[in-house]
């Protein structure tokens, strides 16, 4: 694993452990020689982890549009950034250029940036691991929610399986190293749901 895209937010939140776990994340992506792809802000969480790892040596790729780069919210300290045209080749970019995702605490378009690579693995265009740093248990109710997707029939348990989770970062990384992507044939499970459904 030699990159790990992070997403996370350009606000740091109203609790000092979001940014203290930036810093670890950061610290823990140096210590085991991962760069960090991320999205090439110098604001918020996103800044704090940057910092982090392009202070401690460690290799930073910022991906950033250029309607945002313009409003000056860029890391241009950063030996590797990269203005691209929009939210869209962004996205495709950090996603190609990753071994693997994390999502820090944040808002639209964390959670965005995270179920678009979640959706990508479920569908095979992509087999790399997803995973959520659930710091203070903020992703807790989150987890409920796709839980009961679950329940309801609208996500199979091997794919909700997919999201790893952990408040410890170094932890995270583990799970995301040792992780094996799930195999599923739709076909079969649609004909079980018909056999329930009938039954």
């Amino acid at each position: 694993m030699k990159n790990i895209c992070v997403f996370c937010g350009s606000s740091f939140g109203i609790h000092p452990e979001y940014s203290e776990a930036a810093v670890a994340l950061g610290q823990a992506l140096v210590d085991q020689q991962i760069g960090l792809i991320y999205g090439g802000g110098n604001v918020g969480l996103m800044g704090e982890i940057a910092r982090t790892v392009f202070e401690q040596g460690g290799h930073v790729t910022g991906v950033i549009p250029k309607a945002l780069a313009d409003r000056e919210v860029a890391y241009t300290e950063l030996t590797d950034l990269r203005i691209v045209k929009d939210m869209h080749e962004r996205k495709a970019l950090m996603a190609d250029l990753a071994d693997g995702f994390i999502a820090m605490p944040g808002g639209f378009g964390t959670l965005e940036e995270f179920f678009e690579a979640i959706t990508w693995s479920q569908l095979a265009i992509h087999n790399k691991p997803c995973g959520l740093l659930n710091i203070g248990n903020f992703y807790d109710l989150l987890i409920r929610f796709l839980d009961h997707t679950v329940e309801h029939g609208f996500v199979p348990q091997a794919n909700r399986n997919m999201i790893l989770m952990d408040a410890n970062p170094q932890k995270l990384i583990e799970k995301l190293r040792h992780y094996a992507p799930a195999t599923l044939d739709k076909a079969k499970l649609a004909l079980q749901h018909k056999k329930e459904r009938e039954a």
